[in-house]
């Protein structure tokens, strides 16, 4: 049997054994470690396994991952995400839509400290749905543009997903938080471009609230030096050179840390809870890459994704429409499965055929995070959707029904679509900041 077709098989075994629920780590981590077994030697495969494990738990480039997630966890438990919500309420919420426009807002910032789509949906709907309630908001809008929202965050560095595609791609880190930027700005004004339209065709989804003085709006922003003065020293610092990722991931948990001690925002309990998420969500991203790891090699050795590439390079297509099938393939694996699943899953696969076509990695790596931000959002998964769920039945009496939330999503969903089509157009939107720092 050739290894192509153990390859093909392989793939075939996983899809089978996702369908049975089985985490998603470990199930790329022994069908890699079959695979290889049977295509090179049982010793080989477990060597494979052990180093692969080892080697990803040991790396020092994966420490920003879990720093990083630490740095959101004492955001959020520290009452940094009320205090962006409040800001961007007194600024917005006397205008129609106002409040879904200041939780869009606020979900960007968050995400700018926090890194994680799920974790800033929970924490704005947490925030944001009730004040939405209060001044009677549709359902609809509320927990889609929540929804929605959060998923600013897969986008918005410190990324998780961008950290591990430049892991497994062996890119800049660094250049990719910075990419990021412009095209999270850009969602976010689609957004809110988005809700401004549904409240100027049906104003009752939206109705305005109460209006604040100019003093108060600025005093409100007092609130946010703190996390602004964060932000730029950790991407800013990236960007001119000062300090590596891993370094900047530190001095950020270090800063949010030392500003919830100073503001007395966060109890022991917080900072306990603060300490075990990041753990339990750390090994969750860290298995994944151990068993993407692990699963590469094994179609490595299949030589799959090079067959692929050299398939599609000899086809006398345009790149562009290579390029379309890629994302569509992106977009719709992203509504059947975790998206940082299934990046780590996918990247192996399909990014030997996007350096064959030309393209920057950079900007295709921003590209897939982009599309697979549909899919936190798009049924049957949708994570965000049902962490919004989740958290409505917990903050509001009634709760709102599942079928609501994904039917609030779609306005957002086509704005999302408008975002990715502006930035294969314009590329130089996600480039410009990467090629000043080179």
């Amino acid at each position: 049997m050739s290894p192509t077709l153990i390859g093909i098989i392989g793939i075939l075994i996983m899809l089978l054994m996702f369908l049975t629920r089985m985490p998603v780590a470990f199930v790329m981590a022994t069908v890699g470690f079959v695979g290889f077994s049977i295509v090179i030697s049982t010793d080989a495969g477990l060597v494979l396994l052990s180093r692969n494990i080892y080697e990803t738990f040991d790396s020092y480039d994966l420490t920003t991952i879990p720093l990083f997630i630490l740095m959101g966890q004492l955001g959020f438990n520290s009452g940094i995400s009320k205090r962006l919500y409040n800001a961007g309420y007194k600024f917005l919420g006397n205008i129609r839509g106002g409040l879904a426009m200041a939780t869009v807002t606020a979900c960007t910032a968050f995400g700018a400290v926090c890194g994680s789509s799920p974790a800033t949906a929970a924490t704005m709907a947490t925030v944001g749905l009730p004040e939405m309630k209060r001044y009677n908001y549709n359902d609809e809008l509320a927990t889609g543009c929540v929804a929605s929202g959060g998923g600013i965050g897969m986008i918005m560095p410190p990324s998780v997903v961008l950290i591990i595609y430049g892991i497994l791609t062996e890119q800049s880190i660094g250049a990719l938080f910075v990419a990021g930027i412009f095209p999270a700005l850009l969602v976010t004004l689609l957004f809110i471009l988005c809700i401004y339209i549904r409240c100027r065709i049906s104003p009752e989804q939206g109705p305005k609230g109460e209006r604040f003085s100019w003093p108060q709006k600025l005093r409100s922003l007092l609130g946010l030096i703190e996390t602004l003065i964060v932000f730029v020293l950790v991407i800013g610092g990236i960007f001119i050179g000062l300090f590596t990722p891993t370094e900047a991931a530190a001095i950020g948990a270090f800063g949010v840390l030392l500003i919830a001690l100073v503001r007395r925002q966060i109890t022991w309990e917080g900072f306990v809870k603060s300490l075990m998420e990041t753990l339990r969500t750390s090994c969750m991203v860290l298995m994944l890459i151990a068993g993407a790891v692990i699963f590469g090699k094994f179609l490595a050795v299949t030589r799959i994704p090079f067959e692929i590439a050299g398939w599609v390079s000899g086809l006398e297509i345009s790149p562009v429409l290579v390029l379309g099938v890629i994302l569509m393939i992106y977009f719709f694996g992203g509504c059947f499965m975790d998206a940082l699943a299934f990046v780590t899953l996918t990247v192996p696969i399909f990014f030997p055929v996007v350096m064959e076509l030309g393209y920057d990695p950079i900007w295709f790596g921003i590209i897939i995070v982009m599309v697979t931000e549909m899919g936190v959002i798009t049924p049957p998964v949708g994570i965000n959707v049902y962490v919004v769920y989740g958290v409505a039945k917990n903050v509001l009496d009634e709760g709102v029904p599942l079928e609501k939330i994904f039917k609030g999503i779609f306005p957002f969903l086509i704005a999302v679509i408008v975002g990715v089509l502006i930035l294969i157009i314009f590329p130089q939107i996600i480039m410009f900041l990467p090629n000043l720092m080179y």
